[in-house]
């Protein structure tokens, strides 16, 4: 182990990111001193740590030996530091929570904001993308998921079922007309996913509606939304977030289109002693099912 543990937090960092800019603005240091830290590493083992391309920073069979021992140096750090400084009776310190955009724009907002207030100490951050999350380089904390990972050192959690019904805006009908079943949706505008960007089989739900291409299409959930509250189109949307839209769109076809999917909280199993996430964890499990189940009711959709 290299004497000077900065060195190594600049080394894992940038192992993360696979990008010394990324990680240097993580850190809040200069690009270049960190690229003088990954040097003066690099010297000390004799080694390269990456292969250094226009893409990014990649790690060698040697960087990917010292980062799993340095992740674990780094995991044990944390822990005491944890220890010191938590309350007993409070979580303290960061939190960053993986999520796809729905879950995090339309329950997590207010999930994560409960919790901060039940624990002021607690700084959470949460990362809206649309796709899988990378837990081995850090991207996240902790994910939600919408189908368990099947490969990785990951312990996964079933949190909820959540529904997803057809829904328009009230003007879109009023234009073209009530739809009176799924074989009239063929000749009526579709909001939908992009087909090549949906990172989860769960959510390539399209084809259920006897369609196969949308009119309207995004990777975001809430664009999808804000074009069916546009009156662009038929939207497949989650029960959770139409109370959200204040009545702007309304389900329709409930009794012949009806999903059900599913949220799962992904963590990395190196986690399961950190007591700090281990509680966040038992938070989001304690308020998920509630808040989904809550918003449906709002909705005045059935919950199965």
């Amino acid at each position: 182990m290299a004497e000077n543990w900065d060195d190594l937090r600049v080394f894992l960092e940038v192992a993360r990111a696979e990008n010394l800019s990324a990680a240097a603005r993580a850190l809040r240091i200069d690009p270049a001193t960190a690229g003088r830290r990954i040097a003066r590493l690099e010297a000390h083992y004799g080694a390269a740590l990456f292969r250094k391309s226009p893409q990014g920073y990649a790690l060698t069979e040697a960087g990917q030996r010292l980062a799993a021992q340095t992740e674990e140096v780094d995991r044990v750090l944390r822990g005491a530091e944890q220890a010191v400084s938590d309350p007993e009776d409070g979580m303290s310190g960061q939190v960053r929570l993986g999520a796809p955009d729905g879950c995090a724009t339309y329950l997590l907002s207010q999930i994560c904001a409960q919790i901060v207030a039940a624990n002021p100490g607690l700084d959470i951050q949460i990362v809206a993308l649309p796709r899988v999350f990378n837990l081995s380089k850090r991207e996240a904390d902790m994910a939600i998921a919408v189908s368990p990972p099947e490969t990785g050192r990951l312990s996964v959690q079933k949190l909820c079922d959540y529904h997803l019904h057809l829904v328009a805006s009230a003007d879109y009908l009023a234009r073209h007309g009530e739809i009176a079943d799924l074989a009239a949706l063929r000749t009526h505008k579709m909001i939908g996913y992009i087909p090549d960007l949906i990172f989860d089989r769960e959510l390539d739900y399209l084809g259920e509606t006897g369609r196969s291409h949308v009119d309207f299409a995004s990777n975001s959930v809430s664009v999808q939304l804000a074009w069916a509250r546009a009156g662009a189109g038929v939207a497949i949307a989650h029960d959770f977030a139409l109370p959200s839209t204040h009545g702007a769109v309304r389900p329709i076809l409930t009794e012949a289109f009806s999903l059900s999917r599913s949220f799962y909280l992904v963590r990395h199993t190196d986690d399961a002693r950190d007591t700090r996430l281990s509680r966040f964890a038992e938070a989001l499990q304690a308020r998920i099912p509630g808040e989904v189940s809550r918003l449906e009711a709002a909705a005045h959709l059935s919950i199965s």
